[in-house]
């Protein structure tokens, strides 16, 4: 009784206003591929991009008539979060539609790229236009860093708001981000961008080649310029520099603060780090056997692979060097539980995380320890010399139920429909932990019921589940409301 006296609904000023400011900043990002579509002389596009900034400036114009209230909800900063990343690609679907794609399979593919997923309807990817090619993997870079945190980095004054807002996209170790943060946070994200289209236009000699696939890649998104991903590049060279970028993407982008400053065997000693170098070489070595003994390659083709394969799964990039449907199910499994552990807290990369792995083993660790001292004994949970509180192994345990009941579900749907169990489950995780690998299920014949489970996985993968979940609950919107303050 009491908790229902003491809930509030969302406001919707607060909503409209803070709404208002991301769109401003979306509209500013939509520049990049409006230009894009006027120097690849695309003006059917360019017309799509110049109706949506418009519809996003007037939206914004109407918001700033709203005072800013001092404080938001909680439930308020994850509403305003889901939305973002659930209008921004209806939008985009309109000016995605102007390359050829129907509307759902619009909406799949601007899905999958603010959610850095890189699942895709689209195929003769080079018979499409070079704007929507670019458009796509631009979605995915500020999709990976999120809207918000562009959002708070550039514009947002207000630290309190700032923190609620970026938390629901950063996990635990981005809850105390303020302005600065996000801009630290920002730099070291455009540095990255920078470098990688340097070395791979470098390596490649094709600078579209690179801006595309580094965008993609940094935030480990994985929308490739071609229909058989990296398999067209004969390169392993710039195959390894592309998937090397996806690596570091998917390491918290504030420990390379940490690294290059005077404390960098802190850095290389962090739990994360570790806990992504063993995770990689576990799934390395596992498709290393699967390819060496059951597909017929040598040990240098089998062991390029396996190392490839390995990084693109557990950082949840996408890049593929083979087709994913002649592969084994030992394989598949190894590649599934590595898409769903993911990579670090508070990077570019999807899944579980390595961080909430970790916990639950030293947790399982900790009951261990238990059974074998006295009754009266203390041992509780510590992860680097820090105690572990309540509230964090209860988020951490809630996320997982969390991930597998989405997962559990959206297989079942698949299986209706008559899908191999395998392969199913394989595109499933993939779209949930944000990944991008596919079976090949995935295409425009799907039906499309399965593309809506598909983008709801993805939308619920890259908003770790509880922030959808909010704006699907009822009470969240109907009920008593606070005064605006």
């Amino acid at each position: 009784m009491l908790s229902s006296k003491m809930s509030y609904a969302v406001r919707m000023p607060v909503l409209l206003k803070y709404l208002g400011l991301l769109a401003f900043m979306l509209a500013l990002l939509t520049l990049a591929p409006l230009i894009a579509s006027v120097l690849f002389q695309d003006y059917q596009i360019t017309l799509r991009y110049l109706i949506v900034i418009a519809v996003l400036i007037i939206f914004w114009g109407l918001s700033r008539t709203i005072e800013e209230p001092r404080q938001i909800q909680q439930n308020e900063a994850l509403t305003i979060v889901a939305l973002a990343f659930i209008g921004s690609p209806l939008l985009m679907t309109f000016a995605f539609m102007g390359s050829g794609l129907s509307f759902s399979d619009a909406l799949f593919e601007a899905v999958s790229a603010i959610t850095t997923t890189g699942l895709s309807m689209t195929t003769d990817l080079a018979n499409r236009p070079e704007t929507f090619l670019f458009a796509r993997a631009w979605m995915q870079w500020y999709g990976g860093l999120g809207i918000v945190v562009l959002s708070v980095a550039i514009m947002m004054g207000n630290q309190i708001v700032n923190r609620s807002l970026s938390e629901p996209l950063g996990g635990e170790s981005l809850a105390t981000t303020t302005r600065s943060h996000a801009r630290r946070v920002l730099a070291i994200y455009g540095v990255m961008t920078v470098v990688g289209i340097m070395v791979v236009w470098m390596l490649s000699g094709n600078f579209l080649l690179a801006i595309n696939h580094v965008l993609a890649a940094v935030s480990t998104g994985g929308f490739s310029s071609f229909d058989m991903s990296l398999q067209s590049v004969d390169s392993w060279s710039i195959r390894f520099t592309i998937i090397g970028i996806s690596l570091c993407g998917a390491l918290p982008l504030l420990l390379y603060a940490v690294i290059f400053s005077k404390n960098w065997r802190k850095g290389i000693q962090d739990t994360e780090l570790l806990a992504l170098v063993i995770a990689i070489f576990l799934i390395t070595s596992l498709l290393f056997f699967s390819f060496y003994m059951r597909s017929g390659m040598d040990a240098q083709e089998a062991l390029g692979h396996a190392f490839f394969l390995g990084i693109s799964a557990q950082t949840t990039t996408g890049f593929s060097t083979l087709d994913l449907s002649t592969i084994d199910d030992s394989a598949k499994l190894g590649m599934i539980i590595s898409m769903l552990v993911g990579g670090s807290v508070g990077s570019t990369s999807g899944g579980i995380k390595l961080l909430r792995l970790v916990i639950l083993f030293r947790l399982i660790q900790v009951m261990l320890q238990r059974t074998t001292m006295p009754t009266h004994a203390v041992n509780e949970p510590r992860l680097g010399g820090k105690l572990l509180e309540s509230s964090d192994i209860q988020r951490v345990l809630m996320l997982v139920l969390l991930f597998i009941g989405v997962i559990v579900v959206s297989w079942l749907f698949f299986l209706l429909y008559g899908y191999p169990p395998m392969d199913a489950l394989f595109e499933v995780v993939s779209a949930t932990a944000t990944v991008g690998l596919s079976s090949g299920i995935t295409s425009a014949d799907m039906p499309e019921v399965l593309k809506l489970v598909l983008s709801l996985d993805m939308l619920f993968g890259r908003l770790e589940i509880i922030a959808l979940l909010v704006v699907l609950y009822l009470p969240n919107w109907i009920g008593k409301r606070k005064e605006l303050v």
